[in-house]
């Protein structure tokens, strides 16, 4: 049995027949040049799906396809916007917040959410933010300064364009 699901992915309306059992992170990664979204832990501890459902971070391993029917999903890659990236992401180019990139997109998006609500967090904020997302490889140092970055610098994209 299959269902049919629209779902508005950064902007664009995505429809497709499946399986009611498909999760979100599936139906966002088929499809076509949307595999940014990481599909990491399978258990939904590690953080690396998250996009922003209706603005509210979510797991997409956690959600069905079907339970985004109607919702608008911003994923990593509707962060850039005409050809300069988000404050977040410049943020972690300049201050080198990445090293082998897996979290990377769930950091951003997690981000994303924080300073969309926030726009001036503490590092505290900042940290417990993004707490339900695991990096192996940076000690989180730099991925909260470049969060603070993007908090102290909104239009530094629009700035240098």
């Amino acid at each position: 049995m299959s269902v049919q699901i629209t779902v508005n992915i950064n902007g664009e309306d995505v429809t497709r027949e499946e399986e009611p059992r498909k999760l979100l992170v599936h139906f966002i990664r088929e499809t076509p040049g949307l595999t940014g979204t990481h599909w990491g832990c399978d258990t939904s501890n590690c953080g690396a799906c998250v996009v922003l459902m209706d603005g509210e971070p979510v797991k997409s391993c956690t959600v069905l396809a079907a339970m985004a029917e109607g919702h608008a999903i911003r994923t990593v890659e509707g962060l850039e916007r005409d050809g300069r990236l988000d404050p977040v992401q410049q943020g972690f180019h300049e201050l080198h917040a990445l090293q082998c990139g897996f979290c990377t997109p769930g950091m951003l998006m997690t981000a994303r959410a924080l300073l969309d609500e926030n726009p001036d967090p503490t590092e505290a904020e900042i940290r417990t933010a993004i707490s339900g997302a695991i990096c192996r490889c940076t000690g989180y140092k730099n991925i909260v300064a470049a969060i603070r970055w993007a908090a102290e610098h909104p239009a530094a994209v629009e700035q240098e364009a």
